[in-house]
C-alpha cells in the first residue's frame, strides 16, 4: 500500500522543514483547517505503491484545478465545530480525559457550525462538477450514504439555524454529539480530504505544476520533461530518461555545478508523484515503485562512533538488503563513497555501480567525483553518463545547470580557492604573526 522510505531520504529532500526553514510540505499546505493539514501531513509521511490509488487521488485533484473550485467552507466554522465536537462523550472516550464543560453559547455556535457544515457539504457534491469527475464518484458516494441517514434530514432542512429555539439546540446536540457523534467525524473527515485535494489543486494551477502518470509496476520506466525543484526562485529545468535498459545514471560534474540539486529535483518529483500530487516538471511518467531511498546528506553517526565512509558503507548495505528481497526501488547515492580516501571510493563506486546496474528492476542516480570511475564503468551497456557542465569566462567558473550526455573532467576547486584569495589570506595571516 505505502512505498517503503525512511528518515534520511525524507531529511534529504527537504519534506518537513527545519526550523525556520520551510520544507516540500508547506509548500503544498494551502489547507483551510486542521485536520487537512493533519491528513496532509500524513500523506507526505507515507507516498503509495497502488498505482491505481495514485492516478485515482491525481485524477481528483487535477479535475478540482481545472474547476479552480474555492473550498466552499468559511474557516471559522471549523473552529467553531471542532471545539464543540471535541467535548463530545466519543471524543472523552477514546481520549480517556475529562473534556471542559461547554457554555449554552458554545454548544449554539458548535450547533450550528456543525449543520452548516452538513448544509454546504450536500451542496457541493450534489453540484453537476462535482458529479461529474469520476475519480471522486466513490468520496461523494460515501458522504452522500453518510448525509442519506434519516437522522440527519432535519439538519439538511434547516433553516432557521442563528434562530433555534433552546429545545431545537438541545435536540441537535444530543444528535451531533450522542447518537450520530461518529457519522459526523465520519463526514469532517472527508470535509477535511476534500481541503487538501482543492489546496493542492490551488497550488498546481498557482504553480503550473504537472500532474504525473503512474504506470503499473514492472515497467520500471521513468519519464520526466523540464524537471526543476519547487523551491528555487529561477529554476533550470532538465529532461530525463530511465528504464530497464538504461537504469542507472553516473553523474559528474564540478563542485557547484548543481549535481546535489538536480538529484533532489529528481528525487522530490518521484518521492511526490507516489503521493499522486503534482510536480515541478512538463511533463512525467513513471513506474510505481516499492521503495525511494536517497542518500544526499549523509552524516557521521556519532551515537555508535561510525566514521562518514562507515555510514555509507551500512547505507549501500540497507539497499542492497532490500534489493535482495526483491523490491523494484529509486535509489540516489550523491558523491558515492566521499568519507574515504581516492583509492578505495574509486573502486568501490565501480564494484557498486556495476552491481546496481545488473539489478534490471530498480532504477539508480549515482553522482561522483571521481571520474577515472566514470571512465572504467563505461563498458556496461545499462549505465547512461550524464554531466552538468562548467563554462570558463576568463578565470571564473559559470554553470548552465543543464543536463550533458558523457563524463566531465571539469575541476575548478583551486580556481574558485584563487578567487577568493584564500591562500593570500592565509599568507598575509602567516606574516603578522611573526
Amino acid at each position: 500500500m505505502y512505498v517503503a522510505t525512511d528518515e534520511q531520504t525524507i531529511t534529504d529532500l527537504g519534506i518537513f522543514g527545519q526550523r525556520n526553514d520551510n520544507g516540500i510540505y508547506d509548500l503544498y499546505n494551502r489547507t483551510h483547517t486542521r485536520g487537512g493539514e493533519a491528513i496532509l501531513k500524513e500523506l507526505f509521511r507515507h507516498p503509495l505503491s497502488d498505482r491505481e490509488e495514485i492516478n485515482r487521488r491525481s485524477g481528483i485533484i487535477e479535475q478540482f484545478a481545472r474547476l479552480n473550485k474555492a473550498f466552499p467552507f468559511d474557516a471559522a466554522l471549523f473552529d467553531m465545530a471542532e471545539k464543540y465536537l471535541a467535548n463530545a462523550a466519543g471524543e472523552q472516550t477514546r481520549n480517556n480525559t475529562q473534556q471542559s464543560v461547554l457554555g449554552e453559547k458554545e454548544i449554539q455556535h458548535g450547533v450550528i457550525a456543525v449543520i452548516e457544515l452538513i448544509q454546504r457539504i450536500k451542496e457541493f457534491i450534489d453540484t453537476k462538477e462535482t458529479a461529474a469527475i469520476a475519480a471522486y464518484e466513490r468520496d461523494r458516494k460515501t458522504i452522500a450514504q453518510l448525509l442519506a441517514d434519516p437522522a440527519l434530514e432535519p439538519a439538511l432542512k434547516e433553516t432557521a439555524k442563528g434562530k433555534l429555539s433552546y429545545t431545537a439546540i438541545a435536540a441537535y446536540d444530543a444528535l451531533f454529539r450522542l447518537r450520530e457523534y461518529h457519522k459526523i467525524k465520519k463526514l469532517m473527515g472527508h470535509i477535511y480530504s476534500l481541503d487538501v485535494y482543492l489546496s493542492v489543486a490551488k497550488l498546481a494551477v498557482d504553480r503550473k505544476f504537472v500532474f504525473p502518470k503512474a504506470l503499473e509496476k514492472g515497467q520500471y520506466a521513468l519519464r520526466i520533461e523540464g524537471v526543476y525543484h519547487p523551491e528555487l526562485q529561477h529554476p533550470v529545468s532538465n529532461n530525463l530518461v530511465m528504464d530497464a535498459h538504461k537504469n542507472v545514471i553516473f553523474l559528474t560534474g564540478a563542485n557547484m555545478a548543481g549535481k546535489s540539486t538536480f538529484l533532489r529535483a529528481v528525487s522530490t518529483a518521484v518521492y511526490v508523484a507516489h503521493i499522486g500530487f503534482p510536480v515541478a516538471a512538463r511533463s512525467m511518467q513513471f513506474s510505481v515503485m516499492d521503495g525511494i531511498y536517497t542518500t544526499i546528506n549523509l552524516p557521521d553517526n556519532l551515537g555508535m562512533g561510525a566514521s562518514h565512509f562507515y555510514s555509507e558503507v551500512l547505507r549501500v548495505k540497507k539497499v542492497a538488503t532490500e534489493l535482495h528481497q526483491g523490491k523494484s526501488l529509486f535509489i540516489v547515492f550523491d558523491e558515492l563513497f566521499r568519507g574515504t580516501n581516492v583509492k578505495d571510493a574509486h573502486e568501490a563506486t565501480v564494484a557498486v555501480t556495476e552491481a546496481f546496474s545488473s539489478t534490471k528492476s530498480s532504477l539508480f542516480i549515482i553522482s561522483s567525483h571521481i571520474v577515472e570511475a566514470g571512465e572504467d564503468l563505461a563498458k556496461e551497456p545499462s549505465i547512461d553518463f550524464q554531466y552538468l557542465p562548467t563554462r570558463m569566462n576568463g578565470h571564473v567558473p559559470e554553470y548552465t545547470y543543464r543536463l550533458e550526455t558523457g563524463i566531465t573532467d571539469d575541476r575548478h576547486g583551486m580556481i574558485i580557492i584563487r578567487n577568493e584569495g584564500l591562500l593570500e589570506i592565509l599568507k598575509n595571516g602567516r606574516k603578522k604573526r611573526r
